[in-house]
Parts: structure tokens; sequence; C-alpha cells
């Protein structure tokens, strides 16, 4: 495994962001592993969220110019940590992210921030896709800006997971939508990094029996 993804799942350990036991995602699928954005509560720890989110950014889109947009609540912290270590590396984007209602005094709509306009390209930056639940949800919100095309989805972790289908989430989101999506790391690394650190057989043969039931093909 490349060094940085065990100091990635090492980091999500120690933020308590990677739990496991017994959950239930949004797509109402009960999981044995839970990965929550939430969690993230210091400066310390955005910082090194996004510089993560930065590097898998450089690596699949290099010098790309793009809006970033973080769906709200736990997308927000990750789109303003990514915005601010993209631009200590020289690239400086807009964010932005929805209000979970609309607001009708003041400025108004549901955004906040950054507003693309026709022609412009926006990344969105989540912390993870089981079945393609709230992406689609994220997908609706952005049909209000007209003109405005995603062209990347970035997640903590790649679940390997179906969709609607049999194929992977991520995969199935790709051909509906015509963008790709990134991880920086899968669960077959989380189970690497657990059978190498030892103690955690448990933990792995919840996951990979899971993974029997709802993995892709």
């Amino acid at each position: 495994m490349e060094s940085y993804k065990r100091e990635f799942i090492d980091f999500l350990r120690s933020a308590n962001v990677l739990k496991f036991g017994d959950f239930t995602a949004k797509s109402g699928r009960k999981i044995p592993y839970f990965i929550n954005a939430g969690e993230i509560k210091t400066g310390e720890q955005v910082m090194k969220l996004g510089s993560f989110y930065a590097k898998a950014y450089f690596d699949k889109l290099g010098k790309k110019r793009a809006a970033l947009f973080g769906p709200a609540y736990k997308g927000i912290s990750i789109a303003v940590s990514a915005s601010v270590a993209l631009a200590k590396e020289g690239l400086d984007l807009p964010f932005f992210f929805n209000r979970k209602e609309a607001k009708d005094h003041g400025e108004g709509g549901i955004f906040v921030g950054y507003k693309p306009t026709a022609g412009e390209e926006v990344v969105i930056v989540e912390d993870v896709i089981t079945a393609g639940t709230a992406i689609r949800e994220t997908m609706e919100i952005m049909k209000t800006l007209d003109g405005v095309k995603v062209c990347a989805c970035f997640v903590m972790v790649d679940r390997k997971e179906k969709g609607k289908g049999e194929k992977g989430a991520m995969a199935e989101i790709g051909e509906e939508f015509g963008f790709p999506v990134y991880s920086v790391v899968d669960v077959y690394d989380i189970i690497e990094y657990l059978e190498a650190e030892g103690g955690n057989e448990e933990n792995v043969d919840r996951i990979k029996r899971y993974l029997e039931v709802y993995g892709a093909k």
C-alpha cells in the first residue's frame, strides 16, 4: 500500500472519522463501518483533511480550474479545507455550499459562497458514496445552476459497493452523470491496513461478509 494511503487511514482513525460497529447508511443498508466527516473538530484535523483532498485533486486533475462544491452539511468543511490546501500550493479555487432550506430574505437562495455561472465547471467534494443516494440528491441541486457542468467528484473512501445494480456505485454515478468519481482510499485498502495491524479479525471478517452481499461485481 502507498504510504499516503496508510497515513490517510491513520488520520481517519485518530480523528474518529473511521468507525467500526453497526450503522445505517443513507441508502438504508446496515453497514459494519462508517465514515463520518462530522467528527472533524479541530483546526489541525481540518488542515490535514484538506491536504489529502488537495493531493488527490492534483493527482487526478492537475491545475484544472473549477469551483469546489461541498454538499451540506459534511461537505462544507471538506470544501473549505480543500480550497485552503490547494491555495497553499498555488491553485486558488472558489468554493460554495448549499443550505438545507432556501433562504427567503437577504441575498436569498440555497447557495452560500461563490456562485458559478454558465460555462464554468464544478468539482464536488464529499465524504463517502455508499449506494449513490446522496450524490444523486446533490445533482438535483446542481440542476438549478444553468449551464454549469460537474466535471469530477472526490470522496474519502470508495466503499466498492453496488449501486442500483451490480456495478459499483461510483462507476454508476460516472456513467449516469458523465463525470469520474475519485477516492483517496478504498475499502480494500482499509482491509489491508487492518490485517497488517493485527488484532482486527472481527472487523475484517464483518466487512468481508458485507462485501459478499453488497460488494460491486
